[in-house]
């Protein structure tokens, strides 16, 4: 892995759809610490027209791109991703992967043992842990006894080749992990398609070794937007609305007794400084290629939460195969 370079990093964006063509964006105002090499598309036009808009250059394939740069953004379709990081880490380059970082956890232990033997950084795009709301939940320690965690939005065919386990809720499942700092011991999950042949709305529930519990629901067939997370510790509720960026912690007070039970709590709402998540999540990326570090959430944590989604998705397979089977008797 590189230590401290004396030169801006040289990178690049490969895939610049509707996620990508941001990552393009944020890459262009890091002109300090960054040299905008490029941006690649299979789409021409499209390349042309993100390198354009950014001031850079487009590349209709990936490879050329690939021999002038240290890392770059990766941010093409789920089932591209281990084609496409494969053939970087081969060549030496840092990747920052969207989520999930891989189609399957054999791509993914594939990608995580080439990373190893070429020393190269994987860090995978959950864009959520860089939400200052999320960071300041972390940041207080919270040993969790129950979560509850709903992430809804409208649908789009863009991301509809996975379920929406991979697709919404593995952003949950990441903070959860973390939250708990170590996987659940059971998994039981409904699901079921809407719009798709994938899961489109689902439900978890997952139980810790410690009797705690998460509750995370998500769903791709909702008009409205939501990104909230519940936590509730032994002396604490804590709840977090990651759209607006916004934190609120309930305590009881002390020596409170009687009344009407909304006076027995105190409410904090911590200040935060506000920032773009997906800039926060590229510097982060450039930070550690230039000094060597080891990026939040590394390939091994995107690994782990990609383990848990699996068996979300096997869950309610058995369960939706079940109820066919009953129907059809």
């Amino acid at each position: 892995m590189m230590g401290s370079l004396s030169r801006p990093i040289r990178a690049g964006v490969i895939g610049v759809g509707q996620l990508g063509q941001h990552h393009a964006r944020v890459f262009s105002e890091l002109r300090s610490t960054v040299e905008f090499v490029g941006v690649a598309d299979i789409d021409a036009a499209r390349a042309s027209e993100i390198a354009k808009r950014v001031g850079t250059e487009a590349f209709p394939d990936f490879h050329p791109l690939l021999e002038r740069v240290d890392a770059v953004s990766i941010a093409v379709p789920t089932r591209y991703h281990h084609f496409v990081c494969r053939a970087c880490i081969q060549r030496g380059i840092h990747v920052l992967v969207e989520k999930p970082m891989a189609a399957s956890l054999a791509q993914a232990d594939d990608l995580l043992e080439l990373a190893a033997r070429h020393k190269v950084i994987i860090q995978v795009g959950h864009i959520e842990r860089f939400n200052t709301a999320i960071r300041a939940l972390m940041n207080m320690k919270v040993d969790p006894l129950f979560m509850e965690v709903h992430r809804l939005g409208p649908f789009s065919p863009r991301t509809a080749d996975v379920s929406v386990v991979f697709d919404l809720m593995i952003h949950d499942l990441d903070i959860v992990l973390e939250l708990k700092g170590r996987a659940p011991v059971r998994v039981e999950a409904v699901g079921t398609p809407v719009l798709s042949e994938n899961i489109d709305i689902a439900t978890a529930r997952l139980e810790f070794d410690d009797g705690s519990l998460a509750n995370l629901t998500a769903s791709r067939v909702t008009r409205e937007k939501m990104r909230k997370i519940r936590v509730f510790g032994r002396d604490s509720y804590v709840t977090v609305d990651c759209i607006k960026q916004d934190i609120a912690v309930l305590r009881l007070k002390p020596g409170a007794a009687g009344g009407e039970w909304t006076d027995r709590l105190a409410v904090e709402r911590p200040e935060l400084a506000r920032g773009e998540p997906l800039k926060l999540e590229i510097e982060s990326f450039i930070r550690c290629v230039a000094e060597g570090g080891e990026p939040d959430i590394s390939g091994v944590k995107g690994r782990e939460a990609m383990a848990v989604a699996a068996r979300i998705d096997d869950d309610m397979a058995v369960r939706i195969g079940r109820f066919r089977a009953g129907r059809a008797a």
